[in-house]
Order: structure tokens, then sequence, then C-alpha cells
């Protein structure tokens, strides 16, 4: 199946978290949404909305130093990742990834390029910076993204 490529264009951080709400919003339980960007280019940013989305009542913030943050109170789990100081698909398996994959939520991965292999048909976030606020979103993926419309 071809993958399908949404692209937006934000110029505030709400306006970011809205492009991942509405993501968020047509998740199905099970899905893995890869991120790719640079520091600050928004991807935590992105996860509120995606959370809010789903449901969630609980602040998101970047999980850089647990590797993970759960959020219970949507209508599914979002298991939200942060890959930084991971060097290989064998850590992610180390951490028990094969069990988040199991509870039925949505993975949000960020730093998503250091376990690229273990991911497998992700939906790919690339945030790029193209001003101070201004950000170029590219939302991309295969079968998942396929009935998708944003």
């Amino acid at each position: 199946m071809p993958k399908k490529l949404f692209e937006f264009h934000t110029h505030s951080p709400q306006e970011t978290e809205e492009v991942g709400a509405a993501l968020g919003k047509v998740l199905a339980p099970g899905t893995v949404v890869a991120y790719r960007g640079d520091l600050g280019a928004g991807k935590t940013a992105f996860t509120r909305g995606l959370a809010r989305g789903l449901g969630c009542a609980e602040p998101v913030t970047s999980p850089t130093y647990t590797i993970v943050h759960e959020h219970l109170s949507g209508r599914m789990p979002l298991f939200h990742f942060d890959m930084y100081r991971l060097r290989s698909a064998q850590d992610l398996w180390d951490i028990g990834w094969e069990d988040y994959l199991d509870r039925g939520g949505v993975c949000a991965v960020e730093w998503s390029e250091n376990v690229a292999e273990a991911l497998e048909d992700p939906i790919m976030v690339t945030i790029c910076a193209t001003g101070p606020q201004d950000r170029q979103i590219l939302i991309e993926g295969g079968e998942r993204l396929a009935c998708v419309v944003l």
C-alpha cells in the first residue's frame, strides 16, 4: 500500500499542538508514532496535542530522563518515549518495548532514529523549524495512516 503524506505549516506551539490533537483523535490502538526533528523542533508540543486528541488529562512533558511517561486517562493509553539516551534497538527491547506494544495504546517515540530498526510500520512525524515559531510538519505512513483524514 502506498504511503500517505500530510504537510502542515504552523506558526506557534499552539498550532503545532492542534495538528497533534487532530492526529490523536483518529489513531487506533497499537499505533507507533515516530518523531524526527532537531532539539527544540516541537516534538513535545506535538505530543501535548496528541495526548489531548486521545483525551488524556495529565500534563505532557519530555521524558528525557525517565525514557517513558505513561498517560492513562484518555480513550486509550499514550506511552511517550524519549530515545535520545538509547543507542540501539536492543536498548529498547531491554526496557520492555514489546510490553508497551501489547497494552493497546499509542506509542509516541521522540528520537526514533536511535531505534528505527525496532519500529514496525510507524506513522512518521517530521518537524522542522522554518522560523523562530514556524514549523513544517510532515506526517507519513503506510497502513495505519491510509484511511486517516486530517
